[in-house]
């Protein structure tokens, strides 16, 4: 067999176990690793005569799921032009959906339309991003899956945790990496990915990422102000403005696009994250100044380029939060909200979308599951309790060719010396030995 030793170790275990957690940082094959799982997954039914496998795809959010999607497309793609079976590759499925459509959860509705008793139809279920679900979610994502089915998650989870209960992802990796007994019933089920392939040229990440995933502050700072290709450190900056042509020009590019799949190809080549909502390096003040410099003091609510995040689901249009579309201005001059869908984009006029704020700025944990070209991530000017590594790392990792970092160094010492942990109970309940 040629097939890299990772991809036999992880298709090794799935086929021993109906649960596998495969982890690693940004750009480590995990997506790829794993759509190569499920073809074999898929050639282990062929031959014992079985009917191929009901495959599906899930993320936490709208973009997390796409992009997932494309990953297992661009695979499927290669193996077949490799030579491998027409019907193997076609197992794997072409779209990808959020959790909360998965399950059929709407908003003001507790129970979901699969649960124990209404199973998800699925022999297989992958979810990427997984550090993002929290401990509810998960529970009704495990009570949904149908007997015999397998499990395989996908995560970071030196990632931020999700926002509510729980630091599952964490939790079952230490459950994973237990010993052996009848009391760890995950042990052994977790393979991590460390060999980076995303890397370029353009961006070398590798050395700030790590020194903030092990929390050392000095390795940070002087990776940062060294400067490796891609980044830069724009120490004690405050304000991203101050670089005024260098982050506004993609927005600038936008605003002259009239075409909606263009439009929204081109909205995730720059983002501003914040670690704070409010304040003058918070989310809401920087849009509302970035929109300022875009388009005027008299501008349009709605203006042609404006970017739009969602903030809450709304299951009967497909939005979610999370999902970022492009304002823009349709036959006479009506502005549309331009979201990607399942079959290309959808149009909104804006009174009919949910609740939604501008995407120029984001915070970090609105940010999990996207990637951006080029990511400028202020920092607030001093500490506050929100800053950890792992909201640090989360930034950092967003970004594919560029990334600035700008705020005092004092705030990056004390964001590292911090830890953004949930606890839950749940490893010490699969097993995991007791923190030391």
């Amino acid at each position: 067999d040629s097939s890299p030793t990772w991809i036999i170790c992880s298709a090794r275990r799935a086929l021993e176990h109906p649960v596998l957690l495969v982890t690693g940082g940004p750009g480590t094959g995990k997506t790829t690793t794993v759509a190569r799982v499920l073809v074999l997954l898929a050639a282990q039914a062929r031959a014992r005569g079985a009917p191929m496998p009901r495959i599906a795809l899930a993320a936490p959010t709208g973009r997390a799921a796409d992009r997932m999607a494309g990953s297992v497309r661009r695979v499927r793609d290669a193996l077949r032009a490799d030579g491998i079976a027409a019907a193997l590759c076609d197992a794997l499925p072409a779209q990808a959906a959020t959790l909360h459509r998965l399950l059929g959860l709407a908003p003001g509705r507790t129970g979901a339309r699969f649960d124990a008793k209404s199973p998800l139809p699925v022999d297989v279920l992958v979810v990427d991003e997984a550090s993002m679900v929290d401990l509810p979610l998960m529970c009704k994502l495990a009570e949904a899956l149908p007997t015999g089915a397998r499990l395989i998650l996908l995560g970071d989870r030196d990632q931020l945790p999700s926002v509510e209960a729980g630091d599952v992802l964490a939790a079952l990796a230490d459950a994973a990496d237990a010993p052996p007994s009848d009391a760890a019933p995950l042990a052994g089920r977790r393979v991590h990915l460390v060999r980076g392939w995303r890397q370029t040229d353009a961006l070398v990440l590798e050395p700030v990422a790590d020194a903030v995933r092990r929390g050392d502050a000095a390795a940070t700072l002087a990776s940062l102000r060294e400067g490796t290709p891609g980044v830069r450190f724009h120490e004690d900056a405050p304000d991203p403005l101050a670089f005024r042509d260098a982050l506004l020009g993609p927005w600038r590019e936008l605003r002259k696009v009239h075409d909606a799949r263009a439009a929204l190809d081109l909205a995730n080549r720059v983002r501003v994250l914040t670690a704070l909502r409010e304040g003058p390096q918070g989310a809401a003040t920087l849009n509302a100044r970035i929109e300022l410099a875009l388009a005027g003091p008299h501008r349009e609510a709605y203006f042609h380029g404006r970017l739009l995040l969602v903030t809450e689901n709304d299951a009967r249009r497909e939005l979610f939060n999370g999902d970022v579309g492009v304002c823009l201005r349709g036959e006479g001059g009506v502005p549309l909200a331009w979201f990607d869908g399942p079959d290309g984009p959808r149009a909104f006029h804006p009174a009919a979308l949910p609740a939604h704020t501008s995407a120029f700025a984001m915070t970090v944990h609105k940010a999990q599951g996207s990637e951006f070209d080029a990511v400028w991530l202020q920092l607030p000017m001093a500490d506050t309790r929100v800053l950890s590594r792992e909201l640090v790392y989360t930034a950092l990792t967003r970004a594919r060719s560029a990334l600035h970092v700008l705020g005092p160094a004092a705030v990056i010492e004390a964001a590292l010396a911090r830890h953004a942990q949930r606890v839950s109970g749940l490893a010490r309940r699969l097993g995991a030995a007791p923190p030391a």
